[in-house]
């Protein structure tokens, strides 16, 4: 390869050159971030003034297209920016009409935005609402948790939530799809005894339904756990066809985490093995797998030997 070989006035001169190009390149895109632009930006409606009484379903999509001018700067940060911007629009108007103009809210979505931003328009235009009867109904709160625990503990009883029930008001048809309502995630490392936390219920994804109240207290039993193995008599299900049938072996092996407060507590009458003879019936399988129909609560299964076993049957 041939090597360019520049005397001390060409290195200058290319030195001048490569200088002037950068420098350029910086007024440029200097300039260029000064000035403005108009750009589209996607955002989720948040909705409030709602009327009162009146139970509403939106007619289109939770997002709508902002068109913003702004300066190159801005364009640069919302390019950056990872998280989805939210605007608020004002329902006050639904209280004689199914629709809202948000050309008539722009000064309202402005105040919104910094004042180095302006909002052009928002697309699309007009927002249309279903209105239907508006009902009340009782859920229980599901807690939800995600903890890490000293070695040799975990949650060893039920969790009790206070209050256990929220109510929940909106339209109908929304309302009798939610069976339950979960809390925001309740996270603690290095667990090694009960937990008692208050904490909020997850944010309404909804605009038209709400929430009362809005926390909860949540006790997490936490106890020290450990290993036991038992065995359990196995029984055959659907066996009614066979004058009798013969499982090899008769007993399974079970291996389960229990607390040491239940230790003794927890005997093989509290469980449960059997197989299904349909299996074999319909499948014609060789061997059947064993199912665990039947276990105390907070007693965790580790394993089962064996998993599957021979069967002999008379007809």
């Amino acid at each position: 390869m041939p090597v360019l070989n520049l005397n001390k006035t060409q290195r200058r001169k290319l030195s001048i050159f490569v200088k002037c190009i950068v420098f350029s390149f910086l007024a440029w895109a200097l300039f260029a971030v000064s000035n403005k632009y108009i750009y589209t930006v996607k955002s989720a409606v948040q909705y409030v003034n709602i009327p009162d009484n009146r139970a509403f379903h939106p007619l289109q999509s939770d997002t709508v297209n902002v068109q913003l001018e702004a300066t190159g700067w801005q364009l640069l940060f919302s390019t950056l920016r990872s998280v989805q911007p939210t605007i608020q629009v004002d329902l006050s108007g639904l209280q004689s009409r199914n629709w809202v103009v948000l050309t008539n809210q722009l000064g309202f979505i402005n105040r919104q935005f910094p004042e180095t931003q302006r909002v052009m328009s928002v697309s699309p235009d007009t927002l249309y609402f279903d209105f239907s009867k508006q009902t009340e109904r009782k859920v229980p709160v599901k807690a939800v948790y995600n903890l890490q625990f000293s070695k040799q503990y975990d949650v060893i009883d039920k969790v009790n939530v206070s209050p256990e029930y929220v109510t929940i008001t909106g339209p109908l048809e929304d309302v009798v799809q939610i069976e339950h309502w979960e809390t925001d995630t309740i996270r603690y490392a290095d667990v090694n005894s009960d937990v008692h936390t208050v904490i909020n219920l997850k944010q309404n994804q909804r605009a038209n339904i709400n929430v009362y109240p809005t926390a909860v207290e949540v006790d997490i039993p936490v106890g020290e756990v450990t290993e036991k193995i038992l065995e359990i008599p196995l029984k055959a299900e659907n066996a009614k066809q066979f004058s009798s049938v013969k499982l090899l072996p008769a007993k399974v092996r079970l291996t389960v985490i229990v607390s040491l407060r239940d230790f003794v507590k927890v005997t093989p009458g509290a469980f449960e093995a059997v197989v299904n003879m349909e299996d074999w019936v319909e499948n014609d399988v060789r061997s059947l797998p064993v199912i665990i129909t039947q276990k105390p609560d907070f007693c965790k299964l580790v394993k089962i030997e064996p998993q599957n076993v021979d069967f002999f049957v008379r007809k």
